[in-house]
């Protein structure tokens, strides 16, 4: 028998490949599906199985494509409704899978579909659980994400409490827990940075499995805090229950290498956006005007969802020679399948073509410290979380998620000096901002990182003293 994991880190999400005997099955696949045949091809194995946990939000899941290159069936939980063929397994039902065998476990809560997968090994042993968004390290999965639930997210959590403590609690401490998320998704509120565990920890350490801890005390901690999800999450949802374009079709469609001449033409169709992924030096050098720059090196995918609201825009995009599949497929993964092309020959090629290019002001933070206050305004684009935590006094907080619904409280006449906690998030929002017609917008380098270090004084967050 063989386990491996394979983790994206842009997206924090586990895929499973189980292989015994020949036969083998994935697990939450994402939409580039060469990995999963590539480790079948190795080893000979068949793909007989693509189980899905539950319809994910924060990606589109591979496994439509998967089961069509190798004819395996798609297998959901019970309660699944999906838009095309697929099995929905009753809850206990059990797959053969060379020696071992997978069990379903109707696990519902994160939706009403979630189900985890109970892997038995050659001698009948419970060897591994393959939990999706239902349990993580350290935490459970969110009970708001759920498509077109008639049931409140009080009420999914509810079901969670069931769920955990009739189907995963009363399973034996040494089974090896596999979550589908780890630190960094969007999916759960307090996941650890371990992508690997045991049950037996989680019921030590994972809050939401405490024993003495009541259903309406369970309801409060995991509804507690929760912050909006991203715009894409309930879209990508959508598609991973009705269907979606093949892989195929998207690469071939997006990796159009574009002419100057072209890629003008296209730009100037009405909505047409053109995506920046290069590095955030790069972009602040020389970049087209009015490009945004959502760097292809950090969270691409999660951000392109988080600001570009239309999983049907179309996208032009510039790239470091060589990703330009990588750009496309990024994208794909999160439901933004209609990119037109890239630029052939980057932004040489739009400089001798004799075209225009955009800057963006840069600062040092120890720079700044002699311009604060001076007319200006510190644009900090932290979360909520971040900023509470610490921040430069005078600093204004707009996080850079909520910018689609919130850039318009700027003044595009005032001057900004811009400010994550690295400089990446920084760079998207004065590539923004600058779109917009904002023409005094600096980008502080490295961010909160070095602003920490100067002199400017800072507020911290203080835990409330508690008075005995």
């Amino acid at each position: 028998m063989k386990i491996e994991q394979l983790y994206t880190g842009c997206l924090a999400e586990a895929a499973y490949y189980i292989e015994s005997d020949g036969e083998a099955a994935v697990i939450d696949p994402l939409r580039d599906t060469q990995p999963y045949q590539e480790l079948a091809r190795a080893s000979g194995a068949t793909i007989r199985y693509v189980f899905e946990t539950h319809f994910h939000a924060d990606f589109v899941s591979g496994h439509l494509d998967l089961a069509r290159d190798t004819h395996a069936a798609v297998i959901f939980g019970p309660t699944a409704q999906p838009g095309y063929d697929a099995y929905v397994a009753e809850d206990g039902e059990e797959f053969r899978l060379g020696k071992v065998t997978i069990r379903v476990l109707h696990t519902p809560g994160h939706t009403l579909e979630s189900s985890t997968f109970l892997l038995i090994d050659e001698n009948g042993k419970d060897h591994a659980l393959f939990t999706g968004d239902t349990l993580f390290l350290g935490d459970v999965g969110r009970p708001d994400l759920a498509v077109k639930a008639d049931l409140s997210r009080e009420d999914l959590a509810g079901h969670l409490f069931d769920s955990l403590r009739t189907k995963i609690m009363p399973l034996a401490d040494d089974i090896i827990l596999y979550p589908g998320h780890g630190q960094g998704s969007a999916c759960g509120k307090m996941m650890s940075a371990d992508t690997v565990g045991t049950l037996g920890h989680q019921k030590e350490t994972n809050y939401a499995l405490n024993p003495e801890m009541g259903r309406e005390e369970f309801i409060k901690a995991i509804t507690e805090g929760l912050v909006t999800p991203p715009q894409y999450f309930p879209k990508n949802a959508v598609l991973n229950k009705r269907g979606y374009e093949s892989i195929e079709e998207v690469l071939k469609r997006g990796t159009v290498a574009l002419r100057v001449s072209e890629f003008k033409a296209l730009m100037q169709e009405e909505q047409t956006l053109v995506l920046d992924t290069r590095t955030p030096d790069a972009f602040a050098e020389a970049h087209i005007p009015g490009s945004l720059f959502i760097g292809l090196d950090d969270n691409f995918a999660p951000w392109v969802g988080a600001l570009i609201n239309d999983l049907n825009q179309s996208i032009l995009f510039l790239a470091d020679p060589g990703r330009e599949q990588e750009v496309v497929t990024r994208l794909a993964r999160v439901g933004y399948d209609q990119a037109l092309g890239y630029l052939e020959g980057g932004l040489t090629a739009w400089v001798n073509a004799g075209e225009t290019t955009a800057t963006v002001n840069l600062i040092q933070a120890e720079a700044y410290t002699h311009m604060h206050g001076q007319g200006s305004t510190l644009l900090d684009v932290r979360k909520v979380s971040e900023f509470n935590s610490e921040h430069i006094d005078g600093a204004v907080n707009l996080p850079l998620d909520v910018f689609p619904t919130r850039w318009q409280e700027l003044n595009p006449a005032a001057s900004y000096f811009v400010h994550c906690a690295g400089g990446y998030r920084s760079m998207i929002a004065a590539s923004w901002l600058l779109a917009r017609g904002f023409q005094r917008v600096v980008n502080i380098l490295n961010g909160y990182r070095d602003l920490s270090q100067t002199s400017l004084s800072r507020t911290q967050y203080q835990a409330p003293t508690t008075h005995l």
